[in-house]
Parts: structure tokens; C-alpha cells; sequence
């Protein structure tokens, strides 16, 4: 039986995977001005993402031959790597982004909070659990005046591990105190998905432009649990709530009796 409902938050309750992705953008075409186009590194992000910001940068550093421009600005700063220098550029972009509550308000997701809304009010237990760091996570959140809905809220900071590994959606739950089988994740990327699945938790995947293709052709989920148009998430995760609790009623009433011995 569902009692937990454990959102991702980019990408699922504001689409702010748009806004990274132009962030990534125009920070690989600031590198390597006139030889790229913001498109195509727009385009390649879906390929990456729901992924951590070290692997997300690492990789558009080898798919778009950034590693000298970067290591030019890198000279002179220590230890200091690669990747982290280019993060670094590209989260001065994204901070700028945030900065404008009425552009984060553009792209929030009312169809799929509105089932956060329905999970509160259905006495559900609520988790958040983003591959943010907390300080973009709980900007964004501010804005959106949804901090207040969740009981328990990871960031990247909190794991060790990002998605596809299961740590956070694990520790959500345990921190919830409800079993993993019995927490609903609400996902919109592959490696989120992955990660729900990997944690043993039933999951629905509510797409958008960067992950629909992937979230199909990954074949990690039955079609029926996956939302493309979010006005039906609502709908379908009360299908898949209602499904699971006919379930555990069946397995009770086929269990075994108990005998004196086994009491």
C-alpha cells in the first residue's frame, strides 16, 4: 500500500532542466565563442540529464572540446579541475536565472504539483529528493512556495551517491519512516527512474521535452506509468495507488493461515 509520495523537483514540479540546459549552453558558447551553437549544446544535454553537475559537466567538456578554453582559465587557480571551473561558469548563468522569480514561475509544473496538493491532503507522507544542490534547490522552492509541503527534502549535498543510485530516494524513505515498496516516486528522467527502481520503489514517469524520447526508448516502465500530457498524473497516480492496494489485499488473502505453531 502507498503511504509516501517522493518527488524529483527539476524536470517534475518546474521545469527548470530547460534553464540548466540553456545555462550549459551559453557557457560552453562563452568558451568557445563563434564555433558553437547554443541548439546543439541544448540538444546534447538531453543526453545527460537527471545526471550530477560533475558528470553532466565532464561529459559536454569531451563532447564539445572544451577541455583547453577551460584549462586557459583554469591557469593559475591550483588543483582546481577542469570540470569544476566550468560548473562554475555555468552556475554563475544559471544563479542570474533564478535571481528572476517571474521566469521561475513560468516554467513551474501546476499539474504536478497539483498532486503534491492531493497527496498532503490525502494524508500521504511527501519527500522531496533533487540532484540540486541545496542552495539552487531551496531558491527555487522559496519561489515556488513549495518548501512548506514536504516533510523530508534531499539535496545532492545529503548523498554520497547521485541518481542512478538509489541513496536518495532510500534515505527519503527511511527519514519518512515508510518502507521502500511502499513510497510512489514521481520522476521525469531516466536516471531517476533508474534510481527509483533500484531503491525497489513503484514509479511514475511524467516526461517533458528533454526526457521523452529516453524515458520511452529506455523501457524501464510499463506505458501505462508514464505521463506525457501532465494533466493526467493525477489520474494515473491514483490508478497506480488504488492498484497497489488491491494487490496487498490479495497477497493477505492468499496468504497462509497461521497455525499455533507459527504464531
Amino acid at each position: 500500500m502507498i503511504r509516501a509520495i517522493i518527488f524529483d523537483l527539476d524536470g517534475t514540479l518546474v521545469r527548470t532542466e530547460d534553464l540548466k540546459a540553456l545555462s550549459y549552453a551559453r557557457a560552453a558558447v562563452s568558451l568557445r565563442p563563434g564555433e558553437l551553437e547554443e541548439a546543439d549544446v541544448v540538444e546534447a544535454f538531453k543526453d545527460v540529464v537527471g545526471l550530477p553537475r560533475e558528470e553532466v559537466s565532464e561529459w559536454l567538456l569531451r563532447r564539445f572540446s572544451l577541455e583547453e578554453p577551460v584549462r586557459a582559465r583554469v591557469k593559475g587557480k591550483g588543483a582546481r579541475s577542469l570540470w569544476e571551473e566550468f560548473a562554475e561558469v555555468r552556475l554563475s548563468i544559471y544563479e542570474q536565472m533564478l535571481d528572476s522569480p517571474g521566469l521561475l514561475m513560468e516554467y513551474a509544473c501546476p499539474y504536478n504539483a497539483s498532486l503534491l496538493d492531493y497527496a498532503r491532503s490525502e494524508g500521504f507522507h511527501t519527500g522531496l529528493a533533487t540532484m540540486s544542490h541545496r542552495p539552487q534547490a531551496t531558491k527555487v522552492l522559496s519561489i515556488l512556495q513549495l518548501q512548506s509541503k514536504f516533510s523530508v527534502i534531499a539535496t545532492r549535498d545529503n548523498v554520497q551517491r547521485g541518481k542512478p543510485d538509489p541513496e536518495i530516494y532510500l534515505s527519503v524513505a527511511q527519514q519518512l519512516g515508510v518502507p521502500a515498496r511502499e513510497s510512489l516516486v514521481i520522476e521525469d528522467s531516466v536516471n531517476g527512474i533508474r534510481a527509483a527502481i533500484a531503491a525497489e520503489m513503484p514509479c511514475i514517469a511524467v516526461t517533458s521535452n528533454f526526457t521523452r524520447r529516453s524515458v520511452h526508448e529506455s523501457g524501464l516502465v510499463e506505458k501505462r506509468w508514464i505521463v506525457d500530457n501532465p494533466v493526467l498524473l493525477l489520474t494515473v497516480a491514483r490508478q497506480m495507488i488504488a492498484d497497489q492496494r488491491v494487490a496487498d489485499i490479495m497477497a493477505q488473502s492468499l496468504a497462509p493461515p497461521q497455525t499455533d505453531e507459527s504464531r
